[in-house]
């Protein structure tokens, strides 16, 4: 394991934990509340949603790392989150906490495995305008600020 994945993966358990952490401390009726105007999911949904993308993102940074261009688009992601609301309206606590805490050690369990040469590796990134860019910048972008961009909307809309 080199040192920059173990760092990346290091980044990524915090800022799961941190999320973990905050959604432990929300009443029923902030687990209930929607993060933002624009976007409308509760909370409860997003805690979901941040622990449903880990494997997702992590098999995209794989294909990155192989070579692959990123050829997700904000299109595909915005209906890939709508599918997911609609799937997981009612999702408790319990189970959202879980799966963060399972699946965010999974996803930082595989960044431990990328080489240097693999972080180094430049792919177009569809997500970023098609600008080449390496697999590390998609793994910080992605799953790395993944809880933590959505950590700060909820303090925001919290007040705390």
């Amino acid at each position: 394991m080199g040192k920059r994945a173990d760092a990346l993966a290091t980044r990524l358990q915090e800022g799961a934990a941190a999320l973990a952490a905050f959604a432990e401390s929300m009443t029923d009726q902030e687990w209930r509340t929607a993060t933002h105007p624009r976007d409308g999911r509760p909370f409860g949904v997003i805690v979901h949603h941040v622990a449903s993308m880990y494997p997702i993102e992590i098999d995209v940074a794989r294909g990155a790392a192989s070579g692959a261009p990123i050829a997700v688009t904000w299109d595909a992601v915005n209906a890939i989150n709508a599918k997911h609301a609609r799937e997981h309206a009612q999702a408790t606590k319990s189970e959202a906490l879980d799966l963060l805490r399972k699946n965010s050690d999974a996803a930082a369990a595989a960044i431990r495995e990328f080489t240097d040469e693999q972080l180094d590796t430049v792919v177009v990134n569809g997500l970023a305008f098609d600008t080449p860019l390496t697999t590390q910048f998609f793994i910080e972008d992605h799953p790395v600020r993944h809880s933590f961009h959505h950590l700060a909307r909820m303090r925001e809309a919290l007040g705390r």
